[in-house]
């Protein structure tokens, strides 16, 4: 696990209608505060990542399709600096993943369909607030492809 990192188990409430997913409350432990949400389509096979937040927690929950979560921290001082962590989430696997401020994070879509992520932010999208690297990039040691174990 990666220091301040969270996986909360989220429930799901089914019935012949359909059903309810669902994802966070401002009464659970793990809320700090609502920035804005806002969902994130991700293709097939397609990469999202690397990006940080400066100042922001993200609340990733897909509740779509699944996806392949990575996270990376090289936060000066941190008990896990060097630690990577993925984690598998969606459908099979409905969970909220807290990421505090200043962990490398990025997700890959891993389902034959695209998969929706959603995030209940801290603050407000500002470009100012993130910064990115290529997700091939040397600087995180990580690789995409598929590990067929």
């Amino acid at each position: 696990m990666i220091e301040g990192v969270q996986i909360i188990p989220l429930s799901r409430i089914s019935d012949e209608r359909g059903r309810i997913m669902h994802m966070l409350r401002s009464d659970a432990p793990h809320f700090e505060k609502f920035g804005e949400i806002y969902f994130s389509a991700v293709y097939p096979g397609a990469i999202k990542a690397w990006h940080i937040h400066k100042t922001m927690a993200l609340n990733y929950a897909a509740v779509q399709g699944m996806i392949k979560l990575v996270l990376y921290d090289d936060r000066p001082g941190s008990a896990t600096k060097g630690e990577l962590m993925e984690i598998f989430m969606g459908e099979d696997n409905y969970c909220l993943v807290k990421i505090p401020p200043m962990v490398w994070n990025g997700f890959k879509g891993i389902s034959p369909k695209t998969a929706l992520v959603a995030n209940c932010a801290t603050e407000p999208h500002s470009p100012d607030e993130i910064m990115r690297k290529d997700p091939h990039t040397k600087d995180i040691p990580y690789s995409w492809e598929r590990k067929d174990r």
